[in-house]
């Protein structure tokens, strides 16, 4: 791999952010990591199995979401007590699917995460994963370095558990509390992160539900870009040849 240098960012450069999921890695980074977390133990299986049928539509409803990710943690994360444990963890499974996980990195995203770094602009990853997961898959592709703002994690009744989701209004919360205000650019795919891309003096949106480009084009200003960065399974317009 071939390490670029980028420049240090003023403290007056545009900030840019970044989702991850469907952004820059096709899918979901999160659930691919908690599925094989699950697949491990028959038992943990089972209990996934049981417990679908309550978790499964509190992930898809946006206020109890937190919830329901945290209720599939808890069960693939069974037997962990502390965040570094997790982290421990999370770099393991990386190691372990290197291959299948930088297949997933999408190179048109990168090529632009990596313009805007080049540019010396301030750019922070904000994601709903485990930061920790997201700061393992950059290093793939030597952008460890950025700063990753994600969903907290600490334990609870014998396993980890989300307790601080970095998603919708509280992503940008968690931003501005670290000082990450005043966003002049934001890349995202999901209508859960419209509060950020508000937020942004240029919002564009990536990789979309089919069934959410118009809520996109009512929600945002008019001329929002709406693009493909490599999803097949998604909408937007494909990148014009540089």
């Amino acid at each position: 791999m071939i390490r670029t240098t980028y420049p240090p960012p003023r403290e007056d450069a545009p900030l840019v952010v970044f989702d991850f999921d469907h952004t820059l890695y096709d899918g979901d980074s999160g659930s691919h990591l908690f599925a094989w977390l699950i697949r491990r133990n028959p038992l943990r299986v089972l209990a996934a199995l049981l417990a679908t049928p309550v978790l499964g539509p509190m992930v898809a409803f946006l206020p109890t979401r937190r919830w329901g990710i945290s209720g599939y943690a808890w069960i693939g994360s069974f037997g962990l007590h502390a965040a570094r444990d997790f982290d421990r963890v999370i770099d393991r499974y990386v190691a372990r699917h290197r291959e299948q996980i930088a297949a997933r990195l999408l190179p048109v995203a990168l090529e632009v995460f990596a313009r805007h770094r080049a540019q010396g602009d301030r750019v922070v990853v904000a994601t709903g994963a485990p930061p920790e997961l997201a700061r393992a898959i950059l290093s793939f592709v030597a952008h460890e370095d950025v700063p990753v703002v994600g969903t907290a994690v600490g334990p609870r009744l014998g396993a980890v558990i989300a307790t601080r989701h970095c998603h919708n209004e509280e992503k940008v919360r968690m931003l501005r509390e670290r000082g990450y205000a005043g966003i002049e650019m934001a890349y995202s795919d999901s209508s859960a992160d419209l509060p950020l891309l508000l937020a942004a003096r240029e919002p564009v949106v990536v990789n979309p539900k089919r069934s959410r480009v118009e809520f996109f084009r009512r929600a945002l200003p008019p001329g929002t870009p709406i693009l493909n960065w490599g999803c097949r399974d998604r909408a937007g317009e494909p990148p014009r040849p540089s």
